[in-house]
């Protein structure tokens, strides 16, 4: 009975056409006619890169990419010492067709962690956690983007 299941499952996620979606052998390649960005344009650049965007006039499309980033004191002790920080990462996408948005979403990453002694490990931990948080974002931008 158990084989019996299991082949039935087996030929119905083969025969509808699953695949994963973040399967190597399948790159997301978007060109856009313009990739336009402001805000924190290190971030933007990442993003940019890490989905590989490219620029292609025989596009119709025009990507806006709006990026913020802020760290933020959560919390303090009664010295009034930072004890806590949260970093964030906003991110607005815009997809445009002449004057018309296609599709727009707002994504929204955030990290909360514990201050350090030595200010110079504090520096290049939130750096880490930078690059981790835009990371997660372009995971979530390539997943957005397939769904298209």
């Amino acid at each position: 009975m158990k084989k019996i299941i299991i082949i039935i499952f087996l030929l119905f996620t083969i025969s509808c056409g699953y695949k994963p979606i973040y399967s190597s052998n399948d790159q997301l390649i978007l060109k856009f006619d313009k990739i336009i960005s402001s805000g924190d344009e290190k971030i933007n650049r990442q993003i940019i890169n890490i989905l590989g965007l490219e620029e292609d006039a025989s596009s119709k499309h025009e990507l806006l990419l709006t990026t913020t980033y802020n760290i933020e004191k959560t919390s303090k002790n009664l010295k009034g010492e930072v004890e806590t920080y949260r970093s964030i990462i906003k991110t607005q996408l815009k997809i445009k067709k002449g004057e018309r948005i296609v599709k727009s979403k707002n994504f929204l990453n955030e990290f909360s962690y514990n201050n350090k002694d030595n200010k110079y490990e504090l520096t290049k931990y939130q750096n880490e956690i930078k690059s981790n948080l835009v990371n997660d974002l372009s995971g979530e931008i390539i997943l957005f983007l397939k769904l298209l």
